[in-house]
């Protein structure tokens, strides 16, 4: 089973072809994206790189967490599931 990783404190200059070789050296990757502005498409620092084992997140996690890539130190964590977002209806009720 594969298993998702939040990487966070990107240089704003790193492709998600970076992030995928990057995380290569510890396993396979099933994906690997760095998040964007929809408008600018200027990266937002972070992204979410796919694992294909539990045992390959970890490893990513143990070398990478804290790390320096590109003069910046990493974040890596277990990616949690994202937030249900509230509906146009649920927030023009708040208004």
């Amino acid at each position: 089973m594969s298993a998702k990783l939040y990487v966070g404190n990107l240089l704003y200059e790193v492709n998600d072809d970076q992030l995928k070789d990057l995380f290569s050296q510890v396993g396979n990757v099933v994906s690997a994206s760095v998040i964007r502005y929809r408008d600018s498409g200027r990266s937002k620092g972070f992204g979410f790189v796919e694992m294909s084992s539990e045992e390959e997140a970890k490893a990513a996690i143990d070398k990478f967490n804290g790390q320096e890539y590109e003069g910046r130190k990493l974040v890596v964590s277990e990616a949690r599931p994202p937030k249900p977002r509230n509906s146009f209806e649920d927030r023009r009720e708040n208004i």
